[in-house]
């Protein structure tokens, strides 16, 4: 049995109203992932965080070392410190905490990256091309005109484009509907979700049913080339990333010819005016 102990994150807005095991990455839950990751361990018994994650080469490694060998355990960050004591091995540097919505960005570069094979079970235009490994759904459409560049997962019934031009490692999930002229690049963007005409959304991850009306863009780069910052519980920390866009809650809109400030967040249910200049986060009290 893989049991997995809810706690309170901070990878806000994504975490206000749902855990972050149920946030969808690469085609998936964050759950299902590492459920499968750790699938043939399912004859013990192992209390996983909600917000580990766990390579399937660290979990050979774990085995391999013995941590894993009787008893249950408890797999955090997978550092030193926390798991394995005073040892000199670590594991790959495949493995790292998730604790904040921009290092689901991570994990989903991660997954999608590997892709090896393309695999399409919808309808591709002859008039589109795409140049890397890619998986599209059923009943989802890429119309005429489409370019998609490097590895990208389309789930289920989406309609893309027309002339839309999509860079990986981008995941699409079901229902989505990528308009006309729009450009996604390195995004997640979950189930029911639609990016509206003439828009640009880079380096972002987007909840469900959230809806960007046409021209929204997203800035995803500081002029001075540093890493981006984001405010977590009035705190300023440092992301890590160099490009960063936006996080949107569930159920977001935004007014026509909306821009954001890189590193911006938007809490679920909220909105913006038509041409609104986002620099700050926009959260629910």
């Amino acid at each position: 049995m893989v049991e997995f102990v809810e706690f309170s994150d901070k990878a806000v807005p994504l975490t206000v109203d749902k855990p972050l095991a149920d946030c969808q990455v690469a085609g998936k839950t964050f759950r299902e992932w590492q459920l499968g990751i750790l699938e043939n361990l399912s004859e013990k018994t192992f209390y996983v965080r909600s917000n580990a994650w766990i390579s399937s080469k660290d979990v050979n490694w774990l085995l391999d070392t013995g941590k894993l060998a009787s008893g249950s355990v408890v797999l955090a960050s997978l550092n030193k410190e926390d798991l394995m004591g005073n040892v000199e091995e670590v594991p790959s540097e495949n493995s790292f905490e998730v604790k904040y919505a921009w290092d689901l960005l991570k994990v989903n570069e991660q997954l999608i990256s590997g892709l090896t094979e393309t695999e399409i079970n919808g309808e591709m235009s002859e008039r589109a091309e795409a140049h890397g490994n890619i998986i599209v759904g059923e009943g989802t459409r890429i119309l005429p005109g489409v370019f998609i560049e490097g590895n990208v997962i389309i789930g289920d019934n989406c309609k893309i484009g027309p002339n839309c031009y999509i860079r990986g490692n981008t995941f699409i999930g079901d229902n989505c509907h990528i308009g006309q002229s729009v450009e996604i690049k390195n995004c997640l963007i979950m189930d029911k979700t639609n990016v509206g005409h003439l828009s640009y959304v880079g380096d972002s991850v987007l909840g469900v049913k959230v809806n960007f009306g046409a021209g929204t863009t997203t800035s995803n780069l500081r002029h001075d080339g540093t890493n981006h910052k984001s405010m977590i519980e009035g705190e300023l920390l440092d992301t890590g990333r160099r490009k960063f866009g936006v996080v949107v809650g569930d159920s977001v809109h935004t007014g026509i010819n909306t821009s954001f400030y890189p590193g911006r967040k938007v809490w679920p249910g909220m909105s913006t005016l038509p041409a609104e200049v986002v620099q700050k986060d926009i959260v629910k009290n």
